[in-house]
């Protein structure tokens, strides 16, 4: 009935990565490592990650008529990834500047580009994907208007999934739509705004859940995650591992995450071989490079 287990709508970067021994404070300058350019973008990364699972992927975006947006396509070509839905044009292709620091954690500006000019217009010209697919995942690296059009044009029996990075306030009819929305705990504070927030993550989750997604996961880094739905809440312990670089394992996470669902896994199953997808990706240096095969993730 399917022609892709998912579909993602979302953003196309070519990432510019620097080594930094410490992030720069206000008016400060470091030195880094020389000058690394990877296909990113959220979008676009849950998109190879989860071809490089195994699952029937496409992904509708946008990129530039430019060098960067001929490196975004054959990375997405090479992956399995069917770019049919990759529009080209408008705008110069969207570029993230990223610096990792020893401990591997990362901090990251993003240069829209092209994702800006991804429209709803273009999302309902795509109607035949979104009857497609079976899950369709959404970022927030495109106009909002974009995204609420996707949940718009989803098909009847479809799933939706959001990451909402970079977090804002969303719309109810997002909201709604979202099963899971899935945040990390600084997007969990953004999306709650004003509302009473405990002081565990518990606390968060069940206050989302309560703001209208039909479930919620909070990813905890280290700390593993946690999933919440109408039958509860529940933990997913974390997978140890030295980490090397966390670029893109929210993105392997969030993909991984939409494949089992979409394959009928439970939520809490499903997220936790998501946590382990994730645990691979960061011992790996990069965004793409580091998303593992299927035969690569370890058994529970």
């Amino acid at each position: 009935m399917y022609d892709y287990d998912l579909l993602v709508v979302g953003s196309a970067n070519a990432d510019l990565v620097m080594g930094v021994e410490r992030r720069p404070g206000a008016g400060e300058t470091v030195l880094g490592s020389d000058l690394a350019v990877h296909p990113g973008g959220k979008g676009a990364n849950q998109a190879v990650a989860a071809a490089r699972l195994g699952a029937r992927t496409a992904l509708l975006a946008r990129v530039g008529d430019d060098a960067h947006g001929r490196l975004l396509l054959d990375s997405q070509r090479a992956a399995g990834v069917d770019t049919v839905g990759v529009l080209v044009g408008g705008a110069p292709t969207g570029v993230a500047l990223i610096t990792v620091d020893p401990s591997g954690d990362n901090s990251i500006v993003v240069s829209p580009g092209a994702n800006g000019r991804l429209t709803p217009e273009d999302i309902r010209s795509a109607g035949c994907l979104f009857q497609g697919s079976r899950v369709v995942s959404a970022q927030l690296e495109i106009p909002l208007e974009t995204v609420v059009e996707a949940v718009r044009n989803l098909a009847p029996r479809s799933r939706f999934v959001l990451n909402p990075s970079p977090p804002r306030p969303l719309p109810r009819e997002v909201l709604a739509a979202c099963d899971p929305l899935i945040v990390n705990e600084h997007e969990a504070k953004v999306i709650l705004g004003d509302s009473a927030v405990g002081d565990s993550p518990e606390d968060w989750a069940r206050i989302l859940l309560a703001k209208g997604p039909r479930s919620v996961v909070v990813t905890l880094g280290g700390r593993g995650a946690l999933v919440a739905s109408s039958k509860g809440v529940s933990r997913v312990p974390a997978v140890k591992v030295d980490a090397v670089d966390t670029t893109g394992a929210g993105d392997s996470f969030t993909a991984a995450l939409a494949c089992r669902l979409g394959a009928g896994e439970s939520l809490a199953d499903a997220a936790a071989y998501a946590a382990r997808v994730g645990a691979v990706t960061v011992t790996r240096k990069g965004a793409q490079a580091s998303f593992p095969t299927a035969a690569e993730v370890p058994a529970p």
